[in-house]
């Protein structure tokens, strides 16, 4: 073993993120600490020195000079090390601590670094898996095909000819990033308690950074995220994921199967195994929102290296190393959030903020609520389809850098998860929205979710107040229509079931009195016609003059009209599934009871109108 990979077995033999252990391990070693610090807080207290004369002098008001500073602060943290490109990469979405300028910089940051020796890799498959690499691989390419922070990857086959990626960890990386991460720690600990201007907690930030490096470093968590990956995935026949071989991973040594496909950014590529590039966009759009908001369980490194286009037209994943979970609350949560947006309701979705956990119950919610509506209403005015996430996104990290906003964790890798994926779309077609491309889904999962805060929501997008809007509810299912995985018959059986439910009431009556008002003015309608069609003599003069025109009419029935076109241009749509819903429809007690009521309501009306008649009362 070289004095390298030796160097503070302690380290390198934590199995988990552990400030107090990593604390107790590095007091033992202060030469390593003063070291590493002398390499480390030279170079930052230099750049910050220099950042603060010239902010004091004036100079960075200037934002060209303002974006070069930024940017010589993403290569010192490069220069410094996977800790602290580590560090650099989960700062990049956090608004609520870093100023939007230095956070464009920090999107940037690559995660690459050069490889190390064949001979340190090779030294690290005998350590882990306990036998030359001969005895394993038929072949193995010595130099790496790329490399990152944390390790690199070497092509090769195993001796039952399976074509597999090695991914080998960088030499004495673990006691690399454990110093580092004491190191970084003990700043934000001085930062928070000398530095007023920053709210957030670094320390708890760092804590994170610490717990997710320390997953990522160890590559059978990977192989367990990407198995669980594939299973939950395994009904979704457009999306594919690598086999893992266990026998030969380890905590540092990772064998899985090599995939043969091209990235999504090559365009060209993807055309030449017969693909359109925008249909691979929706399959890896509508995946990522199944694995955020029914899985709760989502990739949160979709960078084009980690996403391949298959020739048989599957979208591939790699790298499990960077996973999060969502739990069931925070995914309604967000779907709630988008509702309010789209509704403008700005204090609800202010409350929203406090229930997902940006903001403390003790924050006073009346200047961000009028804050909110100023950064999405313009967006709104637009239409969800044309929204740009990257300016609605820029407009909120603004307002979390002005407010008392705190990101939870899971929040941050969403946010890094969906612009890493509108970037790829982007590249494949500049006018991609991502908002556009999600609300289908939302508009699905809203129709036909059973939890019943999803349906609460239901109800608050399809009224206003106590009025019913039919314009919403066509909106809706025109949205849920675009998904191509749809299920017609689910979501008809969802919106009965909340319809005749005892939750559905108001439903229910606004259904009676919008139908009951429908009849009566075809009624009218009708009576107007056959007037008009009457020897004049015979001709009411009070119908003749009625406000109904055949614009006002067609106005009236045109959304039902809508309605019925998109339900009918629907895949499964067919006489049979009407035929079944409408068998539904008159065994449920309520439904004879909304009948009866709308044949009470025309009834009533028609009464009220012939004796208008009889008196010669204008229609």
């Amino acid at each position: 073993m070289t004095k390298e990979l030796g160097d503070f077995i302690e380290a390198a033999g934590l199995k988990s993120y552990d400030p107090l252990a990593i604390s107790n391990i590095y007091k033992k070693h202060p030469k390593r600490l003063l070291k590493r610090l002398w390499e480390t807080l030279l170079p930052i207290s230099l750049f910050l020195i220099g950042v603060g004369f010239e902010k004091i002098l004036g100079i960075l008001k200037n934002e060209k000079r303002a974006k070069e500073r930024a940017n010589e602060f993403t290569r010192l943290l490069v220069d410094l090390g996977p800790a602290f490109i580590k560090a650099g990469q989960a700062l990049s979405t956090r608004p609520d601590v870093v100023p939007q300028l230095v956070l464009e910089e920090l999107a940037l940051l690559q995660d690459q670094l050069p490889g190390f020796e064949p001979e340190l890799a090779l030294e690290c498959i005998k350590e882990d898996l306990g036998t030359n690499y001969k005895n394993i691989f038929k072949w193995f390419q010595k130099e790496p095909i790329s490399a990152a922070s944390l390790g690199q990857v070497h092509q090769a086959m195993l001796m039952n000819g399976d074509k597999v990626a090695v991914k080998i960890q960088r030499p004495g990386l673990r006691e690399q990033i454990t110093l580092d991460l004491y190191i970084v720690r003990n700043i934000a600990l001085w930062l928070n308690k000398y530095v007023g201007l920053i709210r957030s907690d670094l320390v708890a930030l760092i804590d994170e950074l610490g717990k997710r490096v320390f997953e990522e470093m160890d590559y059978l968590n990977e192989a367990n995220n990407g198995e669980k990956f594939a299973e939950l995935n395994k009904k979704n026949k457009k999306i594919a994921a690598p086999k893992f071989y266990r026998e030969f991973t380890s905590k540092r040594v990772l064998t899985m199967e090599w995939i043969e496909g091209v990235k999504l950014t090559n365009i060209n590529g993807v055309k030449r195994l017969g693909i359109e590039p925008n249909n691979l966009i929706e399959i890896g759009v509508n995946c990522s929102l199944q694995q955020l908001l029914e899985h709760g369980f989502f990739h949160a490194d979709p960078h084009p290296g980690n996403i391949l286009a298959l020739k048989d037209g599957r979208l591939c994943y790699l790298d499990f190393g960077m996973m999060s979970e969502v739990t069931t609350r925070s995914r309604t949560g967000l779907i709630e959030a988008v509702v309010h947006l789209v509704n403008r309701d700005f204090e609800k979705l202010s409350k929203d903020f406090v229930k997902l956990g940006f903001l403390s119950e003790e924050v006073d919610l009346n200047p961000i609520i009028p804050a909110f509506e100023k950064v999405f209403s313009s967006a709104i005015d637009m239409g969800v389809s044309k929204m740009d996430f990257k300016t609605v996104t820029d407009d909120m990290s603004g307002l979390m850098y002005k407010f008392p906003f705190q990101l939870p964790p899971y929040y941050a890798l969403i946010i890094r998860s969906l612009i890493t994926l509108e970037g790829i779309a982007l590249s494949v077609d500049p006018n991609f929205k991502i908002l556009g491309a999600a609300y289908p889904y939302f508009a699905r999962r809203l129709m036909e979710d059973p939890d019943p805060q999803l349906r609460q929501s239901l109800k608050e997008m399809l009224f206003e107040g106590n009025t019913f809007k039919w314009t919403r509810l066509e909106g809706l299912i025109l949205s849920a229509a675009k998904q191509k995985e749809i299920d017609l018959n689910n979501l008809m059986d969802q919106v009965l079931d909340f319809l005749f439910s005892p939750k559905g009431g108001l439903l229910r009556e606004e259904l009676v009195n919008t139908i009951a008002e429908r009849f009566d003015i075809f009624n009218l309608y009708t009576m107007k016609t056959i007037n008009k069609r009457l020897p004049k003599r015979f001709q009411s003069t009070s119908i003749k003059d009625s406000l109904i025109n055949d614009k006002s009419f067609m106005d009236e029935i045109e959304p039902i009209q809508k309605l019925l076109k998109i339900l009918q241009e629907m895949p499964e749509f067919n006489r049979d599934l009407i035929i079944n819903k409408t068998k539904r429809i008159l065994k449920e007690p309520m439904a004879m009871e909304m009948g009866l009521n709308i044949a009470n309501r025309v009834t009533k009306k028609s009464v009220v109108r012939a004796i208008k008649l009889a008196a010669g009362v204008e229609q």
